[in-house]
């Protein structure tokens, strides 16, 4: 995907958080348990304030925890999170998507990496702040199918990223299918125990969980369930804790 696509991305997801927020800032947010949606910008806040810093100023490491500011006042939250939105968006637009800065993934560890992570983080809490309202969001299919394929290579436990302390093997298969003629990915253990692998398409006889990718995404993130009745509850359960959703 284009990465322009990404900050389009990035900027329409966050603009609409904002108008969701206002005035909704007491309303709990189901899927962060002890959140509102005050609770909800502070924290989106302080990730593009922390990943704007790591970009802007190319990092190698984290951030100085000093150097994080204090959180806004309570009615300055959706101001503050349109503009620490809209610095993270100019921040990724004017660094090269290859230049080299700290990332929590071994495997990717440049400014791509973050930008193309931020769509996830923003279209998720999207579908927070949403659901505070009383509303359902559908992301769009591209961005979501982008997104699942994000989530399963970095946020799984790989052979290159393993998940610690050790956890069971996913012992089977799983496919995830988008409806239509999306794109579908087979999921299997790989050869170091505890660890999975992701191939391209569907593999034939394996559960398979369908669905749009826009649904596969929010279910990846625990935000709505899907009809798994067919698959063992036991493997769903498996790759769960193989996943990191943090």
């Amino acid at each position: 995907m284009d990465g322009r696509r990404w900050l389009q991305a990035i900027e329409e997801h966050c603009e609409d958080i904002a108008s969701l927020a206002a005035g909704n800032l007491g309303a709990a947010v189901e899927h962060c348990p002890g959140w509102d949606v005050a609770a909800l910008l502070e924290h989106l806040v302080d990730v593009h304030w922390f990943w704007s810093t790591i970009v802007e100023q190319r990092l190698t490491s984290p951030p100085e925890e000093s150097s994080r500011p204090a959180a806004p006042e309570r009615d300055q939250l959706v101001e503050a999170f349109r503009g620490g939105a809209a610095h993270l968006v100019e921040v990724l637009a004017t660094v090269p998507f290859s230049a080299h800065v700290w990332t929590w993934a071994p495997a990717r560890q440049d400014v791509g990496f973050v930008a193309r992570h931020q769509v996830q983080e923003a279209a998720v809490h999207h579908f927070d702040a949403a659901h505070a309202r009383g509303r359902r969001l559908v992301i769009d299919e591209e961005i979501a199918a982008d997104a699942v394929e994000e989530f399963l290579t970095f946020s799984l436990s790989t052979a290159a990223d393993p998940a610690e302390p050790a956890r069971p093997p996913l012992r089977g298969q799983l496919v995830l299918a988008s409806a239509g003629a999306g794109p579908a990915w087979t999921i299997g253990d790989d050869a170091v125990p505890g660890t999975l692998r992701v191939s391209p398409g569907a593999a034939a006889d394996v559960p398979t969980l369908t669905a749009t990718a826009s649904d596969l995404l929010l279910w990846l993130y625990g935000r709505v369930e899907l009809d798994d009745r067919h698959i063992p509850p036991d493997l769903v359960t498996r790759f769960r804790a193989l996943t990191f959703t943090d």
